[in-house]
């Protein structure tokens, strides 16, 4: 499958994120990752719809949105409207999970759904042929810089041997403490989209999503 990079801005430095956003789309980086973050759902709070909408405009990189907000079904159709290509929410957060993919659907962009490490992969049987991209989380939600569970990679190929089993070729995700030194190892697992933050943004960012890229080229 394809391999794509999706630096987290979370980790940008919002003084220059126009810019840093520019280094990370000519260096090829494909999509651009986006947190949110409620207060409630995690503890912290990132940012929201405004930046969103700012950021939308001013980018060719496909807008993956990752609400981990309670209740999401609450916002889709105004993260939908604000410009997100890909709008991912937490099975642990939604009383009905069919209902947000549906409504993600009717807005007319691809629905994403992710799992918080402590969560088995078996709760995404039911919706594998639901969403276009399934996301593990490989760190607690909430905080960048964290290092990366290593029992994540069990249910990435858990989860990948699942869609293949039922011919489904949707996208696996993973976020949280990916870098250059253990991304190879993750695409093997079976995932295809990788989300990192610190180890893009930090230091030369051209140079570091173009490491990634190498790297992840090894495993189209």
């Amino acid at each position: 499958m394809k391999q794509i990079l999706a630096p987290s801005i979370l980790s940008a430095d919002f003084k220059k994120l126009g810019e840093q956003m520019g280094l990370c789309e000519k260096s090829g980086a494909e999509y651009l990752h986006f947190d949110v973050m409620d207060g409630m759902f995690v503890q912290n709070i990132s940012f929201g719809i405004p930046v969103l909408e700012s950021i939308k405009g001013s980018t060719g990189m496909v807008l993956d949105v990752h609400l981990m907000i309670e209740e999401p079904i609450r916002y889709v159709e105004s993260f939908a409207k604000a410009g997100a290509d890909i709008l991912t929410v937490h099975y642990e957060a939604c009383k009905d999970v069919q209902a947000v993919i549906d409504k993600i659907h009717a807005c007319g962009i691809k629905a994403g759904l992710t799992i918080k490490p402590g969560t088995p992969v078996d709760v995404l049987k039911p919706f594998l042929n639901q969403a276009e991209m399934f996301l593990i989380m490989s760190v607690e939600p909430g905080q960048g810089g964290q290092g990366f569970i290593p029992e994540s990679f069990d249910k990435i190929r858990t989860l990948r041997e699942m869609l293949n089993e039922k011919g489904i070729t949707a996208d696996i995700e993973v976020d949280g403490g990916i870098k250059s030194d253990n991304v190879g190892e993750v695409a093997k697992a079976g995932a295809n989209v990788m989300v990192a933050g610190s180890a893009i943004f930090r230091g030369d960012i051209g140079a570091n999503v173009s490491e990634f890229m190498r790297i992840l080229k090894e495993y189209e």
